[in-house]
């Protein structure tokens, strides 16, 4: 799997504790097998597809378009609540795939469907807008920081770093 040469970091961004609003970062430490450094699942995310979450950027506004039709106040990138927004890589094209964000190393998991928490907090239009494209979940496979604007690459087998 190929990812565009324009594919970068839009935001990264954590929750302290349950139900807290995401803190956005400018930096980021992703440790292997963990997660988020400063995120509510980090001590606790022993399960790889908890470790982080992506989103990409183009899902969120089409899906804001569609639950805020003609809204002049749009909902925020962290109205999904992933971890980490990007823009310009299909990120479903990815599961199963090891990829490069920032210095660290990631290999998609599973895709992130939204839930009913999500429904709850922002509206269920914007929930169900985003079935199919909710983000991916993805193991930290090398630990590395990621900021915004720093690129998403493809892994090649040569360069596996595990």
């Amino acid at each position: 799997m190929t990812i565009a040469a324009n594919a970068v970091v839009v935001a990264i961004q954590v929750s302290r504790f349950k139900g807290a609003p995401l803190d956005a970062l400018d930096e980021a430490e992703l440790v292997q097998g963990r997660g988020i450094v400063g995120d509510k699942r980090f001590s606790l995310s022993t399960k790889p597809a908890n470790q982080v979450t992506l989103i990409e950027l183009e899902a969120l506004e089409a899906a804001m378009a569609k639950a805020q039709p003609g809204s002049s106040s749009p909902l925020s990138p962290a109205s999904a609540r992933r971890n980490i927004v990007t823009r310009g890589v299909a990120l479903n094209h990815l599961v199963g795939q090891r990829f490069v964000v920032g210095d660290a190393v990631l290999r998609g998991i599973e895709l992130c469907e939204p839930c009913g928490h999500l429904a709850k907090v922002v509206s269920s239009a914007f929930s169900r807008a985003l079935v199919h494209r909710g983000g991916l979940r993805c193991e930290i496979v090398h630990s590395g920081r990621a900021r915004p604007g720093d690129r998403i690459t493809s892994l090649s087998s040569a360069d596996d770093l595990t």
